[in-house]
C-alpha cells in the first residue's frame, strides 16, 4: 500500500497458477463497506479482490508510457515559452510600447523584427513600422502610434535575452516534435483521424493519443473515459445533501491538452463545438462551457479510436434545429422588445 492514492493488490489465479499485481484506485476502495483500520486492511483488500469488488486501474503499455515522457516534456517547454512571451509583453508595456494593440501575435515575423530592432537600440516609430510585413503593412499609422515608447537600456538588454530564450525553446520544441512523430509513426492513421476534430491540431492529437493510448478496450464506453479523465461533474453527496459538483481529479496532462483544444474550437466558425460553447457560456460561465467542449472532444476521440472513423461535423446551427419553434419565438420576442413589428414568411411560400 502506498500514500499516493493507489493500492498495489496481489492477485493469485488458482486455475492458471500465476501471480500478478494490479493497481487499484484508493478512492474506489474507500466506498466499499467494511473495515478501514490498518490492522485488517491487507486482509480486507484481498477479500474485496477475491469477490470481484475492485477494478484495476488503467496502466498503459510501455510504448504509450514512452510517448508520455516526450509529450509531457514538450508541454512543459510550451509553458516556459508562453511565460517568456508574457514577460516580453510586460517589458514592452513598461516602456509604453503597445505593439500588442495592433499586432495579433507579437512573436510573428513582423513582431520579432520590431522587437529585435528595439533591443538593438532603434527607437524611431517610423523606422520600426517599416519592418511590418504582410497585412500589418496596412496599419502603418496605428503601428507608429503603438511603437512610440521609451525603453531603457536595461529593458532593451532584457528584450534581447528573452527573445533569444524564446527562440532556443522553439528549437527544442521542434526537436521533441520530430522525435514524437518518429515514435508515433505506426499510428499515423489514428493521429490523422483525431486531427479531423474541430480545434484539435497535430500537436493536440499527439498529446491526446499519448495519454489515453490507441486501444480503447480498457474504456468500455466514452463515459468511462470521461470519468477517468476527470471531465465529468463531481458527486459528493452525504445524508441527502449535495456538497460539491466540481470536476474530480483526473489526468491533468490530458485535461490541459483538451482545454487548449477546446479554446481553439470555441473560436472556429460554423462548428458544432463553437455552437456548444456559445450555448453554455452565457448561463453557465466561460470556464464551465470550455470544460463541456473539452468533454465533447474527448468523447469524439473515443468513438474515432474505437471505430476508426473521422469526426463528423454537425455544424454551428445544430442546436437551433433541435427546437426551431422555440428559437424562432425567442428571436421574435427580442425584436419586438427593440420596437419592431415582426411578420414571418417561410422561404418556400415567398418563392
Amino acid at each position: 500500500m502506498e500514500s499516493t492514492g493507489v493500492y498495489w493488490v496481489p492477485v493469485w489465479n488458482i486455475l492458471e497458477g500465476d501471480f500478478k499485481l494490479i493497481i487499484v484506485n484508493a478512492q474506489h476502495l474507500k466506498k466499499v463497506p467494511g473495515r478501514k483500520d490498518d490492522v485488517g486492511d491487507a486482509e480486507w483488500i484481498a477479500q474485496c479482490m477475491q469477490c470481484g469488488m475492485l477494478r484495476a486501474s488503467f496502466v498503459p503499455k510501455g510504448e504509450v508510457r514512452g510517448w508520455r515522457h516526450l509529450t509531457r516534456q514538450r508541454m512543459k517547454l510550451n509553458h516556459q515559452h508562453t511565460s517568456i512571451v508574457n514577460r516580453i509583453h510586460g517589458v514592452l508595456h513598461q516602456g509604453n510600447v503597445k505593439l500588442s494593440n495592433v499586432a495579433t501575435d507579437i512573436m510573428g515575423v513582423s513582431g520579432r523584427s520590431m522587437i529585435r530592432a528595439m533591443s538593438k537600440g532603434e527607437s524611431d516609430p517610423k523606422v520600426l513600422a517599416t519592418l511590418a510585413q504582410g497585412r500589418l503593412k496596412a496599419k502603418a499609422e496605428e503601428l507608429e502610434e503603438s511603437l512610440d515608447g521609451q525603453l531603457t537600456q536595461g529593458q532593451r538588454w532584457l528584450l534581447d535575452r528573452l527573445l533569444k530564450q524564446a527562440e532556443e525553446l522553439e528549437d527544442e520544441i521542434d526537436i521533441y516534435s520530430n522525435q514524437i512523430k518518429l515514435e508515433m509513426a505506426a499510428h499515423e492513421k489514428q493521429l490523422e483521424l483525431l486531427d479531423t476534430i474541430s480545434g484539435v491540431g497535430r500537436r493536440s492529437a499527439e498529446n491526446i493519443l499519448a495519454e489515453i493510448g490507441p486501444n480503447m478496450d480498457q474504456f468500455p464506453t466514452d463515459d468511462d473515459l470521461v470519468s477517468w479523465a476527470g471531465l465529468c461533474p463531481g458527486k459528493n453527496e452525504s445524508g441527502g445533501k449535495r456538497r460539491s459538483t466540481k470536476t474530480p481529479k483526473g489526468n491533468q496532462w490530458l485535461k490541459d491538452a483538451l482545454i487548449e483544444a477546446a479554446w481553439a474550437a470555441s473560436r472556429q466558425k460554423n462548428s458544432y463545438l463553437a455552437g456548444l460553447y456559445r450555448r453554455l457560456a452565457p448561463r453557465r460561465g466561460k470556464k464551465r462551457a470550455i470544460v463541456a467542449v473539452a468533454r465533447s472532444i474527448l468523447q469524439s476521440s473515443w468513438h474515432i479510436l474505437k471505430k476508426g472513423v473521422p469526426y463528423k461535423e454537425l455544424g454551428g446551427d445544430y442546436f437551433d434545429h433541435l427546437n426551431e419553434e422555440k428559437v424562432t419565438r425567442n428571436l421574435v420576442k427580442r425584436l419586438e422588445r427593440l420596437g419592431f413589428n415582426v411578420e414571418l414568411t417561410p422561404k418556400n411560400r415567398a418563392a
